[in-house]
């Protein structure tokens, strides 16, 4: 398995540290310059930068390149999630909402360990709101895919 995001703050970073901690390949698209809401993503992130466009581009491209993509969110959909969303759907791409305020940790990671199975996915990817928009998205999304990998 491979876990893909944009690695942008909150939920695509938590998603690539998880897999860092444990080893798992990663990486993904990042706009160009290796942009995220506060400046640059740090070098340690094995995300590539498009060789042109910005957040809009990245997320396509990460949804191209993955076999299913998880958003995890929180109450509702919107900017940047929403639109990962939109993708998939456009791109006849497997997806799997996951709205936080609704399931527990252990509830999303059964989701997660389903959704991939079900739909055979290698490349995960793995997306939701920026830091700034949902604090609390990190903590959750690292809860979640810790307790999948755990039933991995």
């Amino acid at each position: 398995m491979k876990i893909i995001s944009g690695g942008q703050t909150g939920v695509d970073r938590a998603a690539l540290d998880v897999a860092l901690k444990h080893e798992i390949e990663c990486g993904g698209w990042c706009p160009a310059g290796r942009l995220d809401e506060f400046g640059r993503i740090p070098d340690q992130y094995p995300v590539q930068e498009l060789q042109a466009g910005g957040f809009t581009e990245r997320t396509l491209q990460n949804v191209k390149d993955s076999d299913g993509t998880v958003v995890i969110y929180a109450v509702k959909l919107a900017g940047g999630t929403e639109q990962t969303v939109r993708f998939c759907v456009e791109q006849r791409r497997p997806h799997e909402p996951i709205d936080a305020c609704k399931i527990s940790t252990e509830k999303a990671a059964q989701l997660i360990a389903d959704f991939v199975r079900e739909n055979k996915i290698d490349i995960l990817n793995v997306a939701g709101p920026r830091q700034s928009e949902w604090p609390a998205g990190y903590d959750y999304t690292t809860g979640a895919l810790e307790i999948f990998l755990a039933k991995l």
